[in-house]
């Protein structure tokens, strides 16, 4: 699919926007296809990033693969070829085969949560709320629930505006990969 919008260029961006890339770059290696997309609406751009700030604050209580495998979670349910695909490399990096976790109770809540979030209307079932506020206080319920809202958004952002796979993600893609160790 041809991306709709396509994405910036750091010789055509202003001094705001290449200040804002070249921090992104500084941080986290390179800029993505979605990020030089969203730098068209720097708004839209800082608003999406403060998934990293919302990741640094479920990351402590969940730690670093639960956070993988929550977003991960969510994207596929999204059917978001960017995240999912983002956070299978992630996974696998790591030695997971995404399609085959091995989950324990307290990881499944997770995911479970994570796909209710990802649903239309994002309505969670009482009955996954009450074991999920048995197990997280409220703070950390509420950020948990931001932090899937930003995943949900992002992969909107991806969707809706049919954003092209970064390359590096090739390899990752589900299927993609035929003898790759899932």
């Amino acid at each position: 699919m041809t991306p709709r919008i396509r994405p910036l260029e750091y010789e055509e961006a202003d001094a705001a926007a290449r200040a804002a890339w070249d921090h992104v770059v500084g941080e986290h290696g390179r800029m993505t296809n979605m990020k030089r997309t969203l730098l068209y609406s720097r708004p839209a751009f800082h608003a999406l990033l403060e998934w990293y700030t919302l990741r640094d604050v479920v990351e402590p209580f969940l730690g670093e693969r639960l956070v993988n495998v929550f977003s991960h979670a969510i994207s596929a349910e999204n059917d978001c070829l960017i995240c999912s695909t983002f956070f299978r490399r992630l996974l696998q990096d790591a030695g997971d085969a995404p399609d085959r976790l091995a989950l324990d109770e307290r990881e499944r809540l997770i995911v479970d949560f994570g796909l209710a979030l990802a649903k239309p209307g994002a309505r969670v079932a009482d009955e996954l709320y009450a074991r999920l506020s048995a197990v997280f206080s409220d703070e950390q319920v509420v950020a948990l629930t931001a932090f899937g809202a930003m995943m949900v958004a992002t992969n909107i952002v991806n969707n809706a505006l049919a954003v092209e796979l970064d390359g590096y993600l090739e390899p990752y893609r589900k299927n993609a990969a035929a003898g790759r160790p899932e």
